[in-house]
């Protein structure tokens, strides 16, 4: 275990890859901080028109404490042409980049749109190179508010080796930043990772999908496994 100061808030969760409004309603209640809508390609892509259609069904569903989810939209490698179509079209309340943006670029998406911004990175094993990934992440620093550490490629539904979470902890508390794990996080792994490293935030999208449709009964399952570890 590393001695990292674990934060004494509840981890938040973020579900991504909304596609339905039946995905939202089975959420009404649960403590859900984010949803997340991707525009890159995938299976998973949305129109901005289609996301906003959600966005907007999804303030009609109060979360825990009646409160609304933020939206979060996933975009890899987009021009600020892009991304100012998109958020004309459906107000996000955070940009998540998971391409090659510089922490150049991600500062001036967060200084032109008024937006929050997140950078997904792959998680790199320590036993290869113990200082790239952490080096990476504090080159964001003063550019985006979080890092999302995720399996390489990301929506694999695989996860990486969780013993190098906690370089990446001590690396974002030194430069500020929230830290979120993604990659294969699941209803049946997520009290270890909870229990184990704490981290400020978690997200998935596969993980809770039977037959590539979001289920609602392992989103619930997921959410308290989260909240009461």
């Amino acid at each position: 275990m590393s001695d990292v100061q674990q934060p004494a808030s509840v981890s938040k969760v973020k579900i991504c890859g909304i596609k339905e409004e039946a995905t939202l309603y089975g959420m009404k209640g649960l403590p859900v901080e984010y949803i997340g809508f991707m525009f890159a390609r995938s299976k998973r892509q949305l129109t901005p028109r289609r996301a906003a259609e959600l966005l907007e069904a999804s303030r009609q569903v109060p979360m825990a404490e009646g409160k609304r989810p933020l939206a979060v939209g996933v975009f890899v490698n987009p021009t600020l042409e892009q991304l100012e179509e998109t958020l004309t079209i459906v107000p996000l309340d955070v940009v998540q980049l998971h391409g090659d943006e510089s922490p150049e670029f991600c500062r001036e998406v967060r200084e032109r749109f008024r937006v929050d911004v997140w950078r997904a990175l792959p998680a790199i094993d320590d036993s290869v190179d113990p200082s790239f990934g952490t080096e990476r992440l504090a080159a964001y620093k003063d550019a985006v508010s979080t890092i999302l550490i995720d399996t390489a490629g990301g929506g694999t539904g695989i996860a990486f080796r969780w013993e190098v979470i906690p370089s990446y902890q001590e690396a974002a508390i030194r430069n500020g930043l929230q830290l979120f794990i993604a990659g294969g996080l699941n209803p049946d792994n997520a009290k270890e990772l909870i229990a184990t490293y704490h981290p400020d935030g978690v997200d998935l999208s596969s993980g809770v999908e039977t037959d590539g449709v979001k289920d609602n009964a392992k989103i619930a399952a997921f959410v308290e496994r989260v909240k009461s570890t």
